[in-house]
């Protein structure tokens, strides 16, 4: 048996000529497997049985087609080729539906961790914005500077006109026995 020559991708598989698109394939596997899950394919399902034991029992003779004598063996075929069916059409369908809820909780995954960053980097900048707030000047805190810097004022202008008086004084005295020395020199 020869090798092929590229070897960079596996074989394909070797198929009967029949090509299945599996995505087709699926959903009809998916829509057989919903309405085998329902009470109404239940009800049809017992309709059909009881028919057909009625008329295997009670019609005459020449209508019979699946005898009691041999044990309904029609009918337990008729329920095993489709319990053979249906048993792989239902797996299948819970194949897919296991693919499509790992897909989803992906999803959630992902939009789960956008939603915890986003919030983590909202709450940073909530956080920012109150420590800027609490160094900023709010209108009470102003008013109470303003308060306390005209009482420095004030206190300073009265230490000035305190500090004016007693130069005055000094001054005057100063004057006072620097034109009594002149004049008792003279």
């Amino acid at each position: 048996m020869k090798r092929q020559q590229d070897l960079s991708s596996p074989r394909s598989a070797r198929r009967l000529g029949v090509a299945v698109d599996p995505d087709a394939f699926g959903s009809f596997a998916e829509s057989i497997a919903n309405f085998i899950g329902t009470a109404r394919f239940l009800v049809y399902q017992t309709a059909f049985i009881s028919i057909w034991i009625l008329h295997n029992t009670l019609a005459p003779d020449p209508l019979i087609f699946d005898p009691w004598s041999r044990g309904f063996t029609l009918l337990t075929l008729v329920l095993s080729i489709q319990a053979a069916y249906a048993a792989p059409l239902i797996l299948l369908a819970q194949n897919r539906q296991e693919r499509r809820d790992r897909v989803a909780a992906e999803i959630d995954r992902e939009v789960a961790e956008r939603t915890q960053s986003d919030t983590e980097f909202l709450a940073r900048e909530i956080v920012s914005v109150r420590v800027s707030l609490s160094d900023m000047v709010t209108g009470e805190s102003f008013d109470e500077r303003i308060e306390r810097l005209t009482d420095v004022v004030e206190s300073l202008s009265r230490q000035f006109e305190s500090f004016v008086a007693t130069e005055a004084a000094a001054t005057s005295s100063t004057t006072d026995d620097t034109s009594s020395t002149v004049a008792d020199a003279n």
